[in-house]
């Protein structure tokens, strides 16, 4: 497994922008597909975003798409998630996972699928 800490959250009005930052350490970062979840106060881990080894292959859950952005920095081994426009319904406690090995696509959007996790950091958007 890696060891995953998050960064970077934190209050942000509705409209502004925050960029999460998810420091790896342990095993091969590289190897690793690397995802975001979120979890909304009280509830289950939400897909968020996830990006191959490769970093070249991206998804994002609907609600997120054209504001979010996942990166990866194989040299840093940090993988980022970029949030824009942000809004009230974005808040939640955010995640960072790893996951090792090859799966199908359509299992990346399970929390299940990731091995590794972050201690998460809490994103607040007030409206």
């Amino acid at each position: 497994q890696v060891q995953l800490v998050e960064s970077g959250g934190g209050l942000v009005q509705a409209g502004g922008s925050l960029r999460l930052s998810c420091a790896a350490s342990g095993r091969t970062f590289s190897s690793h597909i690397m995802g975001w979840f979120r979890s909304p106060q009280g509830k289950g881990r939400d897909f968020v975003a996830v990006i191959s080894w490769s970093g070249v292959i991206t998804y994002y859950a609907d609600s997120v798409k054209g504001r979010f952005t996942i990166s990866r920095d194989a040299g840093e081994n940090t993988v980022d998630l970029q949030m824009n426009s942000l809004k009230p319904e974005d808040t939640a406690v955010y995640y960072c996972a790893a996951a090792e090995g090859i799966y199908a696509s359509g299992s990346l959007y399970y929390p299940n699928t990731f091995g590794s996790w972050g201690q998460g950091t809490q994103v607040t958007v007030s409206s």
